[in-house]
């Protein structure tokens, strides 16, 4: 399997329940600050990362998660650390209820904004770097979700065509112009080094 420039594929991998890797994100040996344990979910696009974070949700009863795409959205695809940190992981190891307006929420009319509250048992932020160098002193447990790099694409086109109702060829175009961002971001960050978990996004649940 090819995962993607500069990521080695992991092996070999050993099929585990949902509930035993619950249980193992939350062993203290993962806790690194207060408030709620921090969990990231990070992954290239369409490797599986938003199935498994919300998985994840879902057998964590109080679990809050925060998608980098909300703060990302018409800000910066990968420039967006500081606003992540300023909004929402420093005021969570604060023990302060977070209420965040992303940058470019007001600009293009977008309402409302991220609530997570400070009692949350976990907060799972997901997405494309996720787990990236400038957030490490803020996560508890760093998670990679490796997926082969045609399949990943396959999905992520399909989603794209699915859920924004694109033609093929916009999706293909949006495609190929995210990945001129997110190969560079990822072969300089190397989030998979740094994984404390690294699962498979193919087929049933695989952890290396």
């Amino acid at each position: 399997m090819f995962p993607g420039p500069g990521e080695p594929a992991a092996d070999p991998w050993l099929a585990e329940s949902m509930e035993t890797v619950v249980e193992a994100l939350f062993d203290d040996g993962f806790s690194r600050g207060n408030g709620p344990r921090v969990i990231a979910v990070d992954g290239r696009g369409g490797s599986g990362k938003t199935t498994f974070a919300s998985s994840l949700a879902g057998l964590i009863e109080g679990a809050s998660i925060v998608h980098t795409d909300d703060v990302a959205w018409w800000h910066s695809r990968f420039d967006w650390a500081p606003a992540m940190i300023d909004g929402i992981l420093a005021p969570l190891r604060s023990g302060k209820d977070v209420h965040y307006t992303p940058p470019g929420w007001a600009a293009h009319g977008r309402t409302g904004e991220i609530f997570v509250p400070a009692s949350a048992s976990a907060v799972i932020v997901e997405g494309c770097g996720a787990s990236r160098r400038e957030l490490a002193r803020y996560i508890d447990v760093a998670v990679w979700v490796q997926s082969s790099w045609d399949d990943a694409r396959a999905r992520g086109l399909a989603r794209d065509v699915a859920e924004k109702g694109l033609p093929l060829a916009d999706a293909e175009r949006e495609w190929d112009e995210w990945m001129e961002e997110e190969v560079p971001f990822f072969l300089a960050d190397q989030p998979w080094r740094r994984a404390d978990l690294i699962v498979a996004g193919f087929g049933d649940l695989r952890v290396a």
